[in-house]
């Protein structure tokens, strides 16, 4: 991980929780091989051992890491297949670098890869042609060291996202198929029910995108004693009931891709589930549900301008957001985004491991690069000071509200030294009871009008961290 060498470096965000993709694709081996696990996030790799097969998932900020791994094993004698969404959307760049490439999802054609591999006849290539989740064999969580992230009952229970904004990976990623589906919600609770402890991560791009499925999800869930976290759009908060349902079944945390308050911007980038949505009614919404919000928004788009980040963080503030996740606008490898900056020759480098969205890759219409990045930090800096943090907190309607919001944020960005000391000493599992508090539901107070039938808390996280996607909204896929 090269970006663990950088001053952006957050060991606690990159150890929320566990990312799923490889454990998924590890239920297909023989149980009785000889199988780890690496996630180079939260520990270091050893780079001695001999396996005979290496599969990594490759995303565009450790793409030359994962090459220079591919290389490394091959020359070690390992038979070496790499996949993701940048492979997907570059293969013949990675093609050097490795054995066989899958694009794509990989639950249908790892398997595939196996039995070639097995009668001595494996593919250069293999791409998703078939697209659901029904009955696949249960994630490989044995492999998954716990005691290494803060909510390790991260879960997946769809795959994609039933939009189409320009900036978004997605669409490479799905190509050929659906680019939404989902578990049948039998099997969904059953996952669920396996999962030890309280607290769950989704790390599902739009956990509300299948209204029918999330409804019948829900319901299940209540009565469960869960929390969670999880990703939705702004439509999908606002269309009818389902994030009561939502709440009622545990929900505490949500990522809320709000992304701008142009309504030309939304348009040009693709953003049509925002257009002519109240961000305010929102906001009202989770707030009277007891829900915080990790709002996602996107510097950069041709629309703005110098104002646009202190009228950002300015709304967020007074909103009460109680974390912000800042993005520069990043136009990655196969999606339209890119594909129009190509033709507009405004794509300025092509250095991978700049396209974190912390960096300016392009040349924007109404900003210097310059003056973007200025913007994007400053935005960071402003929104989590300590006054903005008590101001934000005070925007809640209940005191229990106010002092959630204000430990959850303050947590989150003013005790990195102390978090950092906790991951090295391997005690995140101990913090897991605090986090949990603080996503404990609200009381109904008797003028709010509003009863929780359960306490919900669970993945937002996902959102929420990544980031990632954090590192440009991958993670959530690698890992994102």
């Amino acid at each position: 991980m090269t970006e663990a060498t950088s001053p952006f470096w957050r060991p606690i965000k990159y150890s929320l929780f566990p990312p799923l993709g490889l454990a998924t694709l590890a239920a297909y081996l023989d149980p009785e091989l000889e199988v780890s696990l690496e996630d180079e996030h939260v520990q270091p790799l050893r780079l001695d051992d001999e396996p005979d097969l290496v599969v990594i998932q490759v995303y565009i900020t450790n793409a030359y890491r994962a090459y220079r791994l591919a290389d490394h094993y091959r020359a070690r004698g390992a038979y070496v297949a790499l996949g993701g969404l940048h492979v997907t959307s570059l293969p013949e760049e990675a093609a050097p670098h490795a054995d066989s490439l899958f694009l794509g999802p990989g639950e249908h054609t790892f398997p595939q890869f196996l039995a070639d591999l097995v009668a001595g006849s494996p593919k250069p290539r293999y791409a998703s042609p078939v697209r659901t989740l029904v009955d696949l064999p249960p994630i490989r969580r044995d492999l998954i060291q716990r005691h290494r992230y803060l909510v390790p009952n991260s879960i997946v229970v769809s795959r994609g996202c039933p939009h189409h904004c320009t900036f978004c990976y997605k669409d490479a990623f799905f190509t050929g198929g659906r680019s939404f589906y989902t578990q049948r919600v039998d099997a969904a609770l059953a996952e669920i029910s396996r999962l030890p402890g309280r607290h769950l991560y989704f790390l599902d791009d739009h956990l509300l995108g299948d209204r029918r499925f999330a409804r019948a999800l829900f319901r299940g869930m209540r009565g469960m004693g869960r929390i969670f976290q999880a990703a939705a759009t702004v439509d999908s908060i606002l269309r009818d009931d389902l994030i009561e349902e939502a709440a009622a079944a545990g929900l505490r945390s949500l990522f809320v891709g709000f992304e701008t308050f142009s309504e030309s911007s939304l348009e040009s980038a693709g953003k049509r589930q925002n257009l002519g949505r109240s961000y305010r009614e929102v906001v009202a919404k989770l707030d009277a549900l007891g829900v915080m919000i990790n709002g996602s928004f996107v510097f950069g788009l041709d629309g703005d301008e110098s104002d646009v980040f202190a009228r950002t963080v300015d709304w967020a503030v007074a909103s009460g957001i109680t974390t912000a996740t800042f993005h520069i606008l990043t136009p990655y490898p196969g999606t339209a985004l890119h594909a129009q900056m190509e033709a507009q020759g405004r794509i300025t480098s092509r250095d991978w491991d700049l396209y974190d969205t912390r960096h300016v890759v392009y040349r924007p219409a109404l900003l210097s690069p310059e003056e973007l990045e200025r913007g994007y930090h400053r935005a960071y800096e402003d929104f989590y000071r300590w006054s903005s943090i008590a101001r934000a907190a005070s925007a809640h309607a209940q005191l229990r509200h106010r002092l959630k919001h204000f430990f959850y944020s303050a947590g989150w960005k003013k005790f990195e030294p102390a978090w950092d000391l906790v991951i090295r000493l391997r005690q995140l599992a101990q913090m897991r009871p605090l986090l949990e508090a603080v996503l404990s539901p609200l009381a109904p107070e008797s003028d709010s009008g509003v009863a929780l039938g359960a306490r919900r808390d669970g993945h937002q996280a996902k959102a929420e961290g990544l980031d990632n996607l954090q590192d440009g909204g991958e993670f959530r896929i690698a890992g994102g």
